[in-house]
Parts: structure tokens; sequence; C-alpha cells
């Protein structure tokens, strides 16, 4: 399984989980190798593929740092470094997408997406790279219909507002937060969930919609650990890492079953009081593992 990071993921001199955590992940698989995975240099997004999604406005002052309360609006502060890191991962989706429509599966250790608008980041995310890849490879004939799965903590209102009207795509989305709420649109559905014991039905409910939807051409998976009991930012009791593992085996089998590409990325999990990097690293390596023990026929 090919998965995709660059140094540059990590380069912004901003220090935070979004900024630095990819880069514990890739050494923790030197370290403490997943059979099976191959980590592997993305190709950095271009402007034409963010002008599919974002104002060129926006992008100008991500590349610029000017205005800089735009350039910061996904909370920040910017340098040079920002730009090459968030092309870097966007691309890194994109990359994952097409290793999944070759190889049956890839994932990028990419994170800080779902929550950025066309005119401006949120949420600790700078540029929407769940909608740019689904868009880039429709727009070119690659593929006919994407899902996009967000099992984040908090609600993935960028992306439902960017491909709102794009009946191309479908997002299902089940969130523990009300962090960027949405109301239903035609193609995206989000399930509230408030308790630990709904939240693997809710998954299930989302897959079945999927279901009854599909089937599609490519799934891209935004696989948050901030669901996580333990994450201060969106965790909810009761939700523990084999609950999350037991997620992880329900969305990769699903799509083995059937003969779905699936490309994920890392989304949600920060390091907090009752949660420490090594922790966090494994809660994310449950993804890794749980896709690459399930190789997807393409």
């Amino acid at each position: 399984m090919q998965l995709f990071y660059s140094p540059d993921y990590v380069g912004a001199k901003h220090g935070f989980d979004t900024t630095r955590k990819s880069g514990w992940i890739a050494e923790s698989l030197t370290n403490r190798p997943i059979d099976g995975v191959q980590l592997r240099q993305p190709e950095p997004i271009t402007l034409e593929h963010l002008s599919l999604v974002h104002d060129i406005e926006y992008v100008k002052a991500v590349q610029t740092g000017e205005p800089v309360d735009l350039a910061e609006s996904q909370g920040f502060t910017w340098d040079p470094a920002l730009w090459r890191m968030v092309l870097a991962s966007n691309g890194g989706v994109i990359s994952a997408a097409r290793a999944a429509l070759t190889d049956g599966v890839g994932g990028s250790l990419s994170s800080g997406l779902h929550h950025a608008r066309r005119d401006s980041g949120a949420g600790f995310c700078t540029f929407n790279g769940l909608a740019i890849a689904a868009k880039t490879l429709l727009d070119e004939g690659t593929v006919q219909s994407v899902l996009i799965l967000d099992f984040d903590a908090h609600c993935g209102g960028g992306t439902a507002d960017l491909i709102e009207g794009d009946d191309r795509i479908w997002q299902s989305d089940v969130s523990v937060s009300a962090f960027d709420h949405y109301s239903n649109r035609s193609n995206s559905e989000l399930l509230d969930v408030t308790e630990a014991a709904d939240y693997l039905p809710a998954i299930a409910s989302a897959l079945a919609q999927a279901d009854r939807l599909g089937p599609f051409d490519l799934c891209i998976y935004n696989a948050g650990m901030d669901p996580y009991q333990g994450c201060d930012i969106g965790g909810l009791d009761g939700i523990t890492a084999d609950v999350l593992a037991e997620r992880e085996h329900l969305v990769f089998d699903w799509c083995q079953q059937r003969s779905t590409p699936v490309a994920f990325v890392l989304a949600g999990g920060y390091v907090g009081s009752r949660l420490d990097q090594r922790a966090l690293v494994d809660l994310h390596r449950l993804t890794i593992t749980a896709a690459a023990t399930r190789r997807v026929t393409a």
C-alpha cells in the first residue's frame, strides 16, 4: 500500500498537531513498520487544482501572507513554509486517490482539510483537499462518482459547502461535536452522535446510505481520531481505541466487499491532558493497519 508523506507536511513554523503529527507517524513507521506499507513522496498540488474549489484571492493570501487575517484564517501563524506545507499535504490526497484507483487502497498522512471554505480557512484547515481531490478526478474523467466518508469528531461543513450541487459527489458525515454543523444537503448527510453506544451504529447507517446511493468509483475517507474519549478537542466518553479500531474495520471491509477503491487521510486527533503523543500516533496507526490488511480490488 502506498502511503504518501513529505517533510513539507511538517514544514510550517506553527507548532500544532495538524502541522506536526504526520512527522510523528512517519517516524513511527520507520521504527515500527506496518507490513505492506510503503512511504512515497506526493506530487504537490497546483494552482489549477486549488482553483477548482478556492477563490484565487484566498489562495494568493496563503501563498504570500497578505492580507494576514486571510492567510491565517485557519488559525496558524503564517510563514513561507506554510504554503509549501499545504501544497504537499493537499497534493498527497490526490496522490493517494490515484494510488487507490491503481492498487485498490492508498493513503496520505495529510490532515487539516474538511473545514476549509471557498474563500477562507477554518478550524485548522487551510485548503480542502477532500473536495479538491474529488473534483480533480471527476473533471478529468478518471472517475464518474465519489463518496466522501467523514468520520472526524467535528462536522465537515466546509466540504458540504464546496460540493453542494455537484451530484457526482456524496458525503456521509458522522459527528460527535457541533463544530462546523450544517443542515443536510442534497448530496451531504450528517449524523449527529451524542452517546458512545450509538457511534458504531451511526457508522453502519452511513455506510448503508452509501449502499443505497452507490456504487461509487472512489471513496475518500477522512479518518479522524478525535472522537476518542481521551481527546480534549472533540472526544466523547465511551469511544475507546477498540471502538475506533472496529470503525476502521467496518470502513475498509465495506470498501473491500464492494471493490470500491479507497483513499484515506488522517483528520483530527490532538495531544492533551488525557492523550499523549505516542497514544495519538497509535490511534492513527489503526487506520493505516486496517487499510494495509484489506487490499481492495480496483
